[in-house]
């Protein structure tokens, strides 16, 4: 496997990681990069553009992250919160009225950013076109009867975090969550990353597609509990139905798809862009920028759910929109914060090591929340700083 970029002396074991993920994982195509105390040590990328073709990987390369938009999506409420303009103590109806049908008063806006709203799910999934028309999913949760009392329990917002992030945004702004995410953060942090993917970067976009790993993978010993088996598998459980909000699945090589503002689930960008944005969240960046205050980093990582998640059926632990480091998503350390991407995209900050990681791929497997060519690299990363 030809891998291309640069490694700093002492981050070796991620490279050789990296290459083993092509070697024994299955990797098609795929970036990994870190920061550290702002400055690039990992920058490497290898294989495919597209998952199911032969161009070559470059080095500006993007992918669809899935579920690891959910992080930097994040950042949008906690920058406006940091400059007094979202207050993650009020109620979500202070901003969005409609929202409070069905019992839904009570839902405080960090209740929202940490999956305790109740709304994982829809009665009626949307169709690809609704889910990315702006309207039909703000509408849909607003109406959307909880399936707990909100605050009480939490559950993962597998694909309705889209439409309440996106309208509180909206509300407490009046600009969506895409365009203060790239005239706010991306463009000043110079990051290829973007909500509402601009058709003049279409052309940087490698295509996805799913994935089976080898057998000489040694992978197949490992099986999810017959719990989390049943749930995925039973059409009428609310971890089914939360990821089938969109239904059916929507094609993600689809231009519309692309260009729509789902910050649940349809982020674009490369890596390096998550590795800058994550070490720009807890601290200063090569050129002096930064995005959060160092009081909003400690918010960032403040637990705010933990325990039995009523969507993914495995104890899982939320911060205000970021997953935290635990059994069921493995981040560098206890002080990690970050998202995770169905099928294997990670990044994560670790503000403790001064770590800013982002790894992306276009083999698409059936994991979750721990994949194992990511988990690989942060094997490898936690040695290199050990």
């Amino acid at each position: 496997m030809d891998i291309q970029g640069v490694v700093a002396e002492g981050f070796e074991p991620v490279r050789d990681a990296f290459v083993r993920n092509f070697e024994v994982l299955g990797d098609r195509g795929a970036a990994v990069a870190v920061y550290r105390d702002g400055r690039k040590v990992v920058d490497l990328w290898g294989g495919t553009k597209d998952a199911d073709g032969g161009e070559p990987w470059t080095e500006d390369t993007a992918q669809v992250v899935r579920s690891a938009t959910k992080g930097v999506a994040a950042a949008v409420p906690l920058l406006l919160h940091q400059r007094g303009l979202l207050d993650l103590a009020a109620p979500v109806g202070s901003y969005w009225p409609e929202f409070t049908t069905g019992g839904k008063d009570k839902v405080l806006v960090r209740d929202l950013l940490a999956h305790r709203a109740g709304v994982p799910a829809l009665d009626r999934g949307l169709t690809a076109a609704e889910a990315a028309d702006g309207v039909s999913g703000a509408r849909a949760v607003a109406a959307q009867r909880p399936f707990w009392e909100p605050g009480s329990e939490h559950g993962y917002h597998a694909q309705t975090y889209s439409w309440l992030l996106s309208e509180l945004v909206l509300r407490a702004t009046g600009r969506t969550l895409g365009s203060v995410l790239a005239e706010e953060i991306a463009e000043p942090l110079g990051l290829d990353f973007w909500i509402g993917l601009p058709q003049d970067q279409a052309h940087r976009v490698g295509r996805v597609a799913p994935v089976d790993p080898p057998a000489s993978a040694g992978l197949l010993k490992t099986r999810p509990r017959r719990n989390v088996s049943e749930a995925y598998a039973d059409p009428h459980s609310l971890t089914r139905r939360a990821f089938a909000a969109i239904d059916p699945m929507p094609d993600e090589n689809a231009p519309a798809y692309r260009a729509a503002e789902l910050p649940a689930s349809a982020g674009i960008g490369t890596a390096r862009a998550l590795a800058r944005f994550y070490g720009a969240t807890i601290g200063v960046v090569e050129d002096g920028a930064r995005i959060f205050t160092p009081e909003t980093t400690a918010l960032a990582d403040r637990e705010l759910s933990a325990g039995p998640d009523r969507v993914l059926v495995v104890n899982t632990r939320f911060g205000p929109g970021y997953m935290l480091h635990g059994p069921a998503s493995p981040l560098l350390s206890p002080a990690s914060f970050g998202h995770p991407g169905r099928g294997g995209s990670l990044a994560f900050a670790d503000p403790e090591a001064g770590i800013g990681f982002g790894y992306v791929t276009n083999a698409l497997a059936k994991s979750v929340t721990a994949d194992p060519r990511a988990q690989a690299l942060v094997r490898a990363l936690r040695s290199a700083t050990a």
